[in-house]
């Protein structure tokens, strides 16, 4: 046998099915994400075999994007664990055949308590279909096995379409990338989503535009940044000193002139709440050093300098 064709077989037909669950989206597939949405509880995802396995990755899926959600294990279930549900939740029940046996006390339970059920599985007509709120119906498709027996197309699929409801709650719900970030704060993850404020420095070296260029002097010495930020009455950012600028312009009587006629007027400023990728990206293109970061008043809040960002290793 010819491994590698056989692999790239299998890898085929998985792709090919794929394709037509993105062309044949099950019919309700709009009100399981609403139900899911609307509800006040918890998401709870039950089966067995390898459809158990793919209901832990749904599961932690949509945890990690905001949904509130556990993985039941249906035997389990049955020796006390039907306790982590109640009436708020909504039961996820996986079973590509439909007739899974393990999970018909869950759904006895769940109809006694008005749990609302959603279901997947290959056919309308099986048993959990029938005794579900909505029922996600897999298209027709046949396993990569060989034998056309092992779960490999099947899981694939279902995988793939527990994706597709755990992204369309994100998107419903709004789930922006901060919030990502607060439920990934550990391992490499979490370390590569910095945002602007996580790394500015909120001491900042400020000077109103009528003090004068001597003052300026004795600011940039004394924070370092390379860059003094130019202020009016209002406090709102208008302009920047940097070094180089308190190099061109020195000549005699030079620390008497008024920061205001020496300044770039309107830099380049951010808002926090922008990756910090982005803006080394920023800071990268336009050849800058040091960055202010002003809220939506124009207000000055922070400093960036490129060292703060290329010390987290951020690439």
């Amino acid at each position: 046998m010819n491994f590698l064709l056989e692999a790239r077989r299998v890898i085929e037909e998985e792709a090919k099915a794929l394709e037509l669950l993105a062309s044949k989206l099950p019919n309700q597939f709009e009100d399981a994400v609403n139900l899911i949405f609307e509800s006040t509880g918890k998401l709870a995802v039950c089966g067995i075999g390898k459809s158990g396995h793919i209901c832990r990755k749904i599961s932690s899926t949509m945890a990690s994007l905001g949904q509130k959600s556990f993985f039941l294990h249906p035997s389990e279930a049955h020796h006390g664990d039907l306790g982590m549900l109640d009436q708020h939740d909504v039961l996820l029940l996986i079973s590509y055949s439909g007739e899974s046996v393990e999970l018909f006390p869950v759904i006895d339970f769940a109809k006694r308590l008005g749990i609302k059920v959603i279901s997947i599985s290959k056919s309308d007509e099986s048993t959990i279909a029938k005794n579900s709120n909505i029922h996600l119906c897999l298209p027709n498709f046949k396993e990569a096995c060989p034998l056309g027996v092992a779960p490999t197309t099947s899981s694939t699929v279902t995988l793939a379409l527990g994706d597709a409801l755990s992204v369309a709650l994100l998107s419903k719900r709004g789930f922006t990338k901060a919030q990502f970030k607060d439920l990934h704060p550990g391992g490499m993850l979490g370390q590569s989503i910095l945002f602007t404020f996580d790394i500015m420095h909120k001491n900042m070296p400020l000077l109103h535009a009528h003090e004068n260029v001597q003052k300026a002097v004795c600011i940039a010495s004394e924070f370092g940044f390379g860059c003094v930020g130019i202020i009016n009455s209002e406090e709102q950012l208008i302009g920047i000193v940097t070094d180089g600028d308190l190099r061109r312009y020195s000549s005699d009587g030079f620390l008497s002139k008024i920061v205001g006629d020496i300044m770039t007027q309107n830099p380049i400023t951010v808002h926090s709440d922008i990756l910090a990728s982005e803006l080394l990206h920023i800071m990268e293109s336009k050849k800058i050093t040091s960055l202010f970061v002003v809220n939506e008043k124009k207000h000055p809040i922070g400093l960036v300098h490129i060292h703060d960002i290329i010390s987290r290793k951020i690439v």
